[in-house]
């Protein structure tokens, strides 16, 4: 079951294969989140209009300033 501010399974096993896959970088750096749950971020902040800064932290990874870059 989701919660209100995701997006349905059904949809995301849609998306999932069109999203490519990244190889991790061999210089190491910060742990990726999920792209399901990046998705969610940007469906939120989408449909809310907010900030990137305000997006709580369980739609991303804590640091909504940086979703952007």
């Amino acid at each position: 079951m989701t919660r209100r501010n995701e997006i349905p399974i059904a949809l995301w096993k849609r998306i999932e294969p069109l999203i490519p896959q990244v190889k991790p970088s061999p210089k190491g750096g910060r742990p990726r989140v999920s792209d399901q749950q990046a998705l969610n971020g940007i469906v939120y902040v989408l449909r809310t209009g907010i900030a990137w800064e305000d997006l709580p932290l369980e739609l991303g990874d804590g640091s909504g300033m940086t979703c952007w870059r």
